[in-house]
């Protein structure tokens, strides 16, 4: 596949990545790494997200480039905090980062009895910055929200994530069991398979 950059600065996306693509001889370069300016974020679904980000990392270092936006959707909140989910704390002015942002959704879920929840994720391939064919890949986990953490694992809101299948939040699941449920992993596996199509 030659060298691609990740258009993420997320450090948990990151190594997930890195442990799904590495054995496949993938060299994945973090956008970080290139001096990449990072762009906004400004639409409303995780797949215009993407698309920019993508975009964004290809122009500026000329390589092919690959963004993933993804977050947490809960049907009783309307499926927040959705694209907002690693800022949905500071948008309330309750602080910031992973703690702020669990406590933060545990305090918009007090007295809902429906606590359902997916992960959702998009992934975007771009072979160019100007590329009219995007390839585009998304995954669901669905699961629902606990009201206290469990597990040391994951990132963002995995402690309180339980799939209920499993029996474990995505925190306590190890890499391996992660990557091969989570909505990253699926999306992952879909664009995977458009890459080694006959046209690809």
């Amino acid at each position: 596949m030659g060298k691609v950059v990740l258009a993420s600065g997320n450090r948990g996306k990151l190594r997930e990545f890195g442990e799904m693509l590495g054995p496949l001889g993938w060299e994945v370069v973090p956008q970080s790494q290139l001096g990449v300016t990072e762009t906004d974020e400004p639409f409303e679904t995780f797949l215009e997200n993407a698309l920019r980000k993508a975009r964004n990392a290809s122009l500026q270092t000329g390589l092919p480039a690959l963004a993933d936006d993804s977050g947490i959707c809960v049907p009783a909140l309307q499926g927040a905090p959705g694209v907002y989910s690693a800022r949905f704390a500071a948008r309330a002015g309750a602080g910031e980062g992973d703690e702020a942002n669990n406590r933060h959704l545990l305090t918009c879920l007090q007295g809902l009895a429906d606590r359902r929840a997916w992960y959702y994720c998009v992934l975007v391939w771009v072979a160019h910055a100007g590329d009219p064919c995007p390839l585009v890949a998304q995954g669901r986990w669905w699961g629902q929200v606990l009201e206290a953490p469990r597990g040391s694992g994951g990132f963002g809101y995995d402690p309180y994530f339980l799939i209920p299948s499993a029996g474990l939040t995505a925190a306590e699941m190890t890499a391996v069991q992660k990557n091969a449920e989570s909505h990253r992993g699926q999306a992952l596996r879909q664009l995977l398979q458009q890459l080694s199509g006959p046209n690809a």
